[in-house]
């Protein structure tokens, strides 16, 4: 959990048919498909698939998230691609946000290029983690609103560090003293303010945050109920049920995260500094933990770099599809031009795709 608190701070295509992005001016994508040996499906969604991928060029191994075009225009969810690529460049420099290498296009799929984390779902370690909590509050300096924490969303590195990950439901531009009133999520870790349709800001992440840790030490979410209408009603009428036996200081913790009144919670004065400075993060040196310099207590012992041990076979029983490695040429003229603006990236470190 202190790890996870620590997050919470060119080649020219042809052009005869397909579906062309205007890619706007971040960058001039020189990556194909083609580059990339596609080795695994480690994970799916609503608009496509995550892949391992090896590079060729060097043999290093990431994480490919290829979205279908077509079914996010039949959804008419293109802005929240785009925020969460925007979101992604801006969490680049984070130790507990997964990195995004670049991004490209071919006329059917977008793709993002991440960091491959391989130790795991926190979802598949909650009987063994203790903490996590800087991402949100990173999230939340540069104006973000993350909406959709879950365990799931959130990833262990190699070593046992935590990595958040998924941003396609952040909001963009919430200051704080702003508010977003969209309904989304998870159902199991909405907010009262969610789920009553009123304008929610910042403290939406802290409600969520105290959800997962409240799964985290007692195995399922806060007011859980397999019927949605009995566990919204919970959420939204009945008392935060603590078991005995955990200590004060969790338990202060806990019902200042899950406080219904988003105006009383735990985060709504300063944010990520109230979390920070709480009676059960007093152990915690940040600085050691922001620079990875707490030995985390759960090692997942990956045994290399493509290591799939750890995630879910319902996922790498898959076939790879082989459309993800073909490369169809584009048409300027095609109805989704404009469609993904910018989305292209290529970051500095990974200028080889340029020579």
């Amino acid at each position: 959990l202190y790890s996870f608190f620590s997050f919470l701070q060119q080649r020219s295509p042809a052009s005869t048919s397909g579906d062309e992005v205007n890619l706007g001016p971040s960058a001039n994508p020189h990556a194909r498909p083609t580059d990339f040996d596609f080795l695994a499906v480690i994970g799916k969604g609503t608009f496509g698939k995550v892949l391992l991928a090896k590079l060729k060029a060097d043999n290093k191994f990431y994480a490919i998230k290829v979205l279908q075009k077509k079914v996010i225009l039949k959804k008419k969810e293109q802005k929240n691609i785009m925020a969460e690529r925007n979101v992604l460049l801006k969490s680049l420099t984070h130790p507990f946000l997964v990195g995004l290498h670049y991004s490209f296009q071919t006329p059917e799929k977008l793709y993002f290029v991440l960091d491959y984390v391989n130790g795991g779902e926190l979802f598949f370690h909650l009987q063994r983690e203790r903490c996590f909590s800087d991402a949100i509050g990173y999230l939340h300096s540069l104006n973000i609103v993350y909406r959709d924490l879950k365990p799931e969303n959130i990833l262990l590195d190699a070593q046992g560090h935590v990595v958040l990950t998924d941003f396609g439901l952040c909001k963009e531009g919430i200051e704080a003293e702003s508010t977003t009133s969209t309904f989304c999520g998870t159902p199991e870790y909405l907010a009262p303010e969610v789920l009553r349709k009123q304008p929610y800001d910042r403290t939406v992440d802290w409600w969520c945050l105290g959800a997962v840790l409240y799964e985290m030490i007692y195995s399922l979410p806060p007011f859980y109920s397999r019927d949605i209408s009995e566990m919204y009603d919970g959420i939204l009428h009945k008392p935060l049920p603590l078991r005995p036996g955990k200590s004060e200081a969790v338990c202060s913790l806990l019902v200042g995260l899950l406080q219904k009144d988003q105006n009383r919670r735990l985060g709504a004065i300063a944010d990520f500094l109230e979390i920070k400075n709480h009676v059960f993060f007093l152990p915690i040196n940040w600085d050691d933990l922001y620079h990875k310099r707490i030995t985390p207590p759960y090692n997942p012992n990956v045994k290399g770099p493509a290591d799939t041990q750890h995630i879910d076979p319902e996922f790498t029983r898959e076939m790879v599809p082989s459309s993800v490695s073909r490369t169809p040429e584009f048409n300027a003229s095609t109805s989704s031009n404009n469609a993904f603006n910018g989305f292209s990236f290529v970051s500095n470190e990974d200028s080889f795709l340029t020579s």
